[in-house]
């Protein structure tokens, strides 16, 4: 693989897809002309499904497997052809949602979910070259956010407690690849350390 692979990952209300849109408008990313895509993915038979499944009572483990033959549709058709033609690819969520998201939901189903969805995943993922962790206190992300779906306010702090925990173990496990990301920060100043780290990032590789 020619190109690299920048993935932008934080719980929900972190901020990463309002990141996400202003990387695209900074003229000296443009530069590098990057493809800027997103996890799941919009407009395809397994984006559309797993949109579905999110606003559905769909099983967990249904869901997850949604969610995975999403990531390989995306693999095959986007994220290796460029990489392959050298080009930079920077995804709004990528397999570490799946692992820290799932991790969780699954975690009462099966014993050591995260690995067990890690491993799911192993042998034919690619992994990204470097990652941002948008890291905010859950309680910070869902005032953002307000009430989505029908947890309360409570359930959806502890779920995302978790997740939270989560990513920052994944982090903490591969210190090289993350960059974690203080995004209670305002999101101008979010953004130009983004940006600032990816030029330095792609102008050294």
């Amino acid at each position: 693989m020619k190109g690299k692979l920048i993935t932008l990952e934080g719980i929900d209300g972190s901020g990463k897809s309002t990141v996400a849109k202003k990387l695209q408008e900074n003229p000296e990313i443009k530069a590098f002309e990057p493809v800027f895509t997103r996890e799941p993915t919009r407009g395809t038979l397994t984006g559309n499904a797993v949109e579905k499944a999110i606003q559905s009572d769909t099983d967990q483990l249904a869901e997850l497997f949604l969610f995975t033959a999403d990531h390989a549709e995306h693999l095959a058709k986007l994220v290796k052809p460029a990489l392959e033609s050298g080009k930079t690819v920077i995804s709004d969520r990528y397999s570490d949602s799946r692992y820290a998201y799932q991790g969780i939901t699954l975690k009462t189903r099966l014993e050591n979910s995260l690995e067990w969805v890690k491993n799911l995943h192993r042998g034919w993922t690619i992994v990204p070259d470097l990652t941002f962790l948008f890291d905010i206190r859950p309680e910070i992300s869902v005032e953002r956010c307000g009430r989505r779906g029908e947890q309360s306010k409570f359930e959806k702090i502890e779920f995302l407690r978790g997740v939270r925990e989560t990513f920052l173990r994944l982090a903490a496990e591969d210190p090289e690849r993350f960059i974690v990301i203080d995004a209670s920060l305002s999101p101008e100043s979010i953004e130009k350390e983004v940006a600032e780290k990816i030029l330095e990032f792609l102008n050294r590789n």
